[in-house]
C-alpha cells in the first residue's frame, strides 16, 4: 500500500463515527427514496457530526435546490449531489508558499499544538526547506522543553529562553538566526492562552512587529491548531484566536477515531480561511496536507 493510501485510509478510520452517521440518514442498500424523511435524517447525520445546525441547514437547503433542479428521486442520486456541495463548502483558496516564511502557530493548551509544530518541520524537510523552531510560548510550564524534543526529532535548531522570558524577544533572536543561517521556514510556538484574550492580541500585535520590523521579506502566516475531537467548542476558540490573532490557515489534529470531523466545515464557513492540514496519528510523520475531495470521501463513502 502506497503512503498516500495508507494516510487515506487513516484519515478514513478517523471519520467513521460521522461515516456511520451518513450511511444511515441516506441508507444507501435501499435505494431509499429522495423525501422529506431523508433530508430530516440527513440534517440530524450532519449536526452528529459536529457540523453545526446552521451548517448542516446550509448543507441540506443546497441539497435540496440541486435535487429540484436536476430532477433527482433516490439517495443514490443525493449522495453523489451531496459529496459535490460538502466539497464546495470546504474548498478554499489557499496561500502559495513563498519564502522566506514565519509561521506563527496558535491554538489551546492540549489541542497538539507543540506536537503539530514538530510534525510541520519534518514535513518541509521532506520537501528540501531548512527549518528554524521558535519557543515563544515562554509562560506555559516545561512548553520549551516539549518543543526541544520534537526539535530534536525533527533535526531542527530550537531558539528558546528561560521561562517567562519576553515571547517578542524570543521571536527577535529566532529571526537573526533564520536570517544568519539562511533559513527558508522559522515556526513559532505561541501562547495558547484564552482566558485573557486582550493580552494575547497584545502578545501577537508585539510579535507581528518584531517580524515586520527585522524580516520585511519574510511571508507570515497563521496556522490555527484545532482538536477535532472538541466539536463546535472548536469553533469558538476558532472565533477568539481570529480576533486575537489573525488566522491563515486550519490545522485540524486528533483524526484517530475519536472525533467527527465536521468541525471543520463550520471554521471554514465562519473564518473563510482553509483548513491547511489534518493530523491521522500520533507519529511525526502523521500530518497530512488537507485534500477536501479525500476529505468528504472519508466521510461518505
Amino acid at each position: 500500500m502506497s503512503e498516500k493510501k495508507s494516510l487515506f485510509s487513516r484519515l478514513r478510520d478517523g471519520l467513521f463515527k460521522s461515516r456511520e452517521h451518513m450511511a444511515q440518514a441516506l441508507d444507501m442498500e435501499d435505494d431509499r427514496p429522495l423525501d422529506e424523511d431523508l433530508y430530516d435524517d440527513l440534517l440530524d447525520a450532519l449536526i452528529l457530526s459536529d457540523m453545526g445546525a446552521a451548517c448542516a441547514q446550509e448543507a441540506v437547503d443546497r441539497l435540496r435546490q440541486t435535487a429540484r433542479e436536476r430532477k433527482l428521486r433516490t439517495a443514490r442520486e443525493a449522495k453523489d449531489a451531496l459529496r459535490g456541495i460538502l466539497v464546495g463548502m470546504l474548498e478554499v483558496e489557499k496561500p502559495p508558499l513563498r519564502w522566506p516564511m514565519v509561521t506563527l502557530v496558535v491554538g489551546v493548551n492540549g489541542v497538539g499544538k507543540t506536537t503539530t509544530i514538530g510534525k510541520l518541520a519534518l514535513r518541509f524537510q521532506g520537501l528540501g526547506r531548512t527549518i528554524i523552531l521558535c519557543a515563544a510560548d515562554t509562560f506555559r510550564a516545561a512548553a520549551a522543553e516539549q518543543l526541544q524534543i520534537w526539535a530534536d526529532r525533527a533535526r531542527c535548531p530550537l531558539v528558546r529562553h528561560k521561562e517567562g522570558a519576553d515571547p517578542a524577544g524570543v521571536v527577535f533572536d529566532a529571526i537573526h538566526a533564520a536570517k544568519a543561517r539562511k533559513a527558508d521556514l522559522l515556526i513559532v510556538d505561541t501562547a495558547g492562552r484564552l482566558h485573557n484574550k486582550k493580552n494575547l492580541m497584545e502578545e501577537m500585535e508585539k510579535i507581528r512587529r518584531v517580524i515586520d520590523r527585522e524580516y520585511p521579506e519574510a511571508t507570515v502566516r497563521c496556522l490555527l491548531v484545532v482538536d477535532a475531537t472538541t466539536g463546535q467548542n472548536g469553533l469558538n476558540q476558532a472565533r477568539a484566536f481570529r480576533e486575537a490573532a489573525g488566522i491563515n490557515g486550519i490545522v485540524l489534529t486528533k483524526l484517530d477515531g475519536t472525533a467527527k470531523g465536521g468541525i471543520a466545515f463550520s471554521i471554514v464557513r465562519e473564518l473563510g480561511v482553509p483548513v491547511m492540514y489534518v493530523g491521522v496519528g500520533e507519529g511525526i510523520e502523521d500530518l497530512q496536507a488537507f485534500d477536501a475531495k479525500e476529505f468528504v470521501s472519508a466521510l461518505l463513502d
